[in-house]
């Protein structure tokens, strides 16, 4: 035998030892060796890429989408970002549901990195907003359980819900059109939600495929990654690697979840009639949930099973250090003492719970540490004010710094009326019915964070019948 094959032979037989005495390493080992999946890093360290900073959220409904805005608000702050926030008289959506216009972003909060509140997605506005190398990204969710929640936590609001009798989801998909008005206000929580939150027609007919199949083509364009919230920390490995981030810089805890007496369970027969009648919306899911487990087989198996566990044990570690236990006590809004950390309640029938902090936080804690852990779990509604003030604060400090060519104009007040959030006084005209989504489609809102704790990531795709994770709403 040649030297060299003794050498190659050694070689082979010495890095298979390394591998077996190193045996509980193994999998990390192997997760290594996939291409695209490079060491989870906790801080910057020379000669990586750096992370992206400027990213489009578009924010749909009942969707995990509340959790994810709280991750980017939480990325924002840390990184010294700025993040686009609403006008006052838009409350804390960006004037939904009309069409985002950057007439309906604050001042202060000029010019942004990153944009994560609810609005009904305009590609062409966002564009002349954001920087050119803003990347997009959304989250949808499976339409049978998506749209129980929008019928349970809309249902005081959207007309073509309160009108059935009884409240009977069972009713309303019996005969939709005996109850559902395309025109009036609120209609969008009602049909294809998911579809007009993207700017699309949610009234376009089924049988209308050439609509379908240019409306899906053109969210797969200019979305880089569309998140599944029934796979969320999968989604999440992908957005760590899209956008360069650390392991630190995605930990959440799942806001704006319901009790389990506000859920229904649906009966037999339910999903199908749902994906029916919200029938873009589902052709929306199927494509892009296809498509998440495409990306998730090409970054890896064992790389994508590695930072799962990776990111699951990161966040019972920082669970344990600001509640002392692997996930805080979840509570009513009356049982929170802090104001601050209660979460908005839609109405008598739907219980909205949150999160307190522990009485003894401060002890030992850094006021840096006691604002993470407060941060972490604030609702949306308080998130989005506190961070307006300290974004005006900065932005008042710094703007005899600046030059007058490069400031800002301030913007003309807006002195309409505009659409509000249900949890906002409801004394507006109706919104027009949308038209057929243009070549530049718009988008819109989202909420819950769905976890799938304690599982095994099998790479491979998944029907929607088999996809029971735990969703927020």
């Amino acid at each position: 035998m040649s030297q060299k094959k003794i050498f190659l032979v050694f070689v082979a037989i010495s890095t298979v030892s390394l591998l077996l005495h190193h045996g509980g390493h193994w999998s990390w080992t192997m997760g290594a060796f996939y291409i695209g999946c490079p060491a989870l890093r906790s801080h910057p360290a020379p000669g990586l890429k750096p992370k992206h900073t400027n990213v489009v959220f578009l924010k749909t409904h009942k969707t995990a989408s509340t959790t994810m805005q709280n991750l980017l608000f939480r990325f924002a702050e840390r990184n010294n970002l700025t993040a686009a926030l609403p006008v006052q008289a838009c409350s804390h959506q960006f004037c939904y549901p009309r069409s985002f216009t950057s007439h309906f972003v604050h001042p202060h909060t000029l010019p942004p990195n990153i944009i994560t509140s609810h609005m009904r997605f305009n590609k062409a506005e966002l564009q002349r907003l954001m920087p050119n190398d803003t990347i997009y990204i959304t989250i949808l969710r499976e339409p049978g359980s998506m749209f129980e929640s929008l019928f349970s936590y809309y249902n005081q609001y959207c007309q073509s819900f309160k009108r059935v009798p009884n409240g009977s989801l069972e009713a309303f998909l019996e005969e939709p059109w005996k109850y559902y008005r395309p025109d009036e206000k609120d209609s969008m929580y009602a049909r294809n939600t998911l579809t007009f939150d993207l700017g699309g027609d949610k009234d376009r007919p089924a049988k209308d495929e050439a609509y379908a199949r240019g409306f899906v083509a053109e969210v797969d364009r200019v979305f880089s990654l569309v998140m599944i919230a029934e796979y969320f920390d999968e989604s999440l490995v992908l957005l760590r690697h899209l956008l360069s981030w650390d392991l630190d810089d995605i930990l959440y805890v799942k806001l704006n979840m319901r009790t389990p007496s506000s859920k229904r369970s649906l009966t037999p027969g339910l999903p199908s009639k749902i994906r029916a009648w919200n029938s873009l919306d589902a052709r929306l899911y199927d494509h892009f949930n296809a498509s998440l487990w495409r990306q998730l087989s090409a970054l890896g198996p064992a790389c994508v099973t590695r930072e799962v566990r990776l990111l699951r044990r990161a966040q019972e570690s920082l669970m344990r250090s600001c509640f002392g236990r692997r996930m805080p006590l979840l509570r009513s809004a009356a049982q929170i003492k802090n104001k601050d950390l209660r979460p908005w309640q839609p109405s008598g029938k739907v219980d909205i719970v949150g999160y307190d902090l522990p009485v003894n936080l401060s002890r030992g804690f850094s006021s840096q540490a006691q604002e993470l852990c407060l941060k972490l779990i604030m609702p949306e509604v308080q998130y989005t004010r506190v961070l307006l003030r300290s974004q005006s604060l900065r932005y008042r400090r710094g703007y005899q710094l600046r030059p007058q060519q490069q400031t800002h104009p301030i913007q003309q007040p807006i002195h309409t009326v505009l659409p509000r959030h249900p949890q906002v006084q409801r004394s507006q005209p109706p919104p027009a019915a949308p038209g057929p989504a243009s070549g530049t489609r718009s988008t819109s809102t989202s909420k819950p964070a769905a976890g799938t704790q304690g599982r095994t990531t099998k790479i491979g795709p998944r029907s929607a019948q088999t996809q029971a994770s735990q969703t927020e709403k």
